[in-house]
């Protein structure tokens, strides 16, 4: 249901944007008659012309980092994953807050990194296992990254 609707959407600024241009070369003499033409709402039309951005398009007005804020979240995700330490969602609730209490602007909510983690593609979560205490004494690395079990002593 959620892809059909996607689709529908994208057809329907498609209409939309179409309008615009038709109106813009004096295609029609009114909002209303490219409006029934291209068979979108003419009030949509009204406000399009106007400049107000579509909802899919524009952000979202609670959230409460930048962009650039995000962005130095991710990368500061992506070394400490590089150098082997997988921060947990509690920590990057803290980064957020730590930036947000920089400028003096409220905290983030307990389901924030769970979001964050949802909508952005660079970060992703994973469950981790303890590893075999026998196999981490494995004085090969060879043999303990191939997931053997065996090592000799």
């Amino acid at each position: 249901m959620q892809q059909q609707h996607n689709v529908q959407s994208i057809y329907q600024e498609g209409r939309i944007a179409l309008a615009i241009s038709a109106l813009k070369k004096n295609q029609f003499q009114s909002v209303r008659q490219a409006a029934a033409a291209y068979k979108v709402d003419r009030k949509t039309l009204d406000r399009r012309l106007a400049g107000t951005t579509s909802r899919r398009d524009c952000e979202a007005n609670s959230k409460r980092l930048t962009k650039q804020e995000e962005v130095v979240i991710v990368q500061h995700i992506l070394d400490l994953d590089s150098r082997g330490f997988a921060p947990k969602l509690v920590f990057l609730r803290d980064m957020a807050n730590q930036l947000l209490a920089a400028r003096s602007a409220r905290p983030v909510g307990k389901n924030w990194p769970e979001n964050f983690v949802r909508r952005t593609p660079e970060v992703k979560t994973r469950y981790n296992r303890k590893d075999d205490y026998q196999r981490a004494l494995c004085e090969d690395p060879r043999l303990y990254s191939h997931g053997l079990t065996w090592c000799a002593t």
